[in-house]
């Protein structure tokens, strides 16, 4: 059974900040609510469950793109193994690039941490790093 439930309440269920939810409705990601007499939206279990969905998706750096496809997916009669796996592929990928840039910077402070004495000093290794260009660093490692 489905209750109604203001956006104040999905939003303390789900996590997602009232004003997301209104974005995410302008964008139809989630279906716009019909206003009540009162002008206030009522929402049901379905919206707090795609909500949810939609959080998780976010944390764990799915586009909004890729989100809408997901949800598509997800729906009756269009499941499909296949086209989930090529999104969660395309971003097992984006998430591998990351770490290896991630990795890159990791070295790249460690390298530039070292030689930074902590003392007064006319330079600091720090903010020299952080001035350089990307193609400097990168020629440093």
């Amino acid at each position: 059974m489905s209750r109604d439930m203001l956006i104040g309440e999905v939003s303390a269920l789900t996590g997602v900040n009232i004003e997301t939810i209104r974005y995410y409705e302008r964008i139809s990601l989630v279906p716009r609510q019909a206003r009540s007499k009162g002008g206030r939206r009522s929402y049901g279990d379905s919206d707090v469950r795609r909500l949810a969905f939609i959080r998780r998706a976010r944390d764990i750096g799915f586009s909004l793109a890729d989100i809408t496809s997901l949800l598509a997916l997800a729906e009756t009669g269009h499941r499909s193994c296949a086209d989930v796996r090529t999104i969660a592929e395309k971003h097992r990928r984006a998430v591998e690039t990351r770490i290896a840039d991630l990795n890159c910077l990791h070295s790249l402070l460690s390298i530039t941490i070292s030689k930074c004495s902590g003392r007064k000093a006319p330079q600091c290794p720090v903010l020299d790093m952080l001035a350089e260009t990307h193609s400097e660093a990168a020629d440093q490692e």
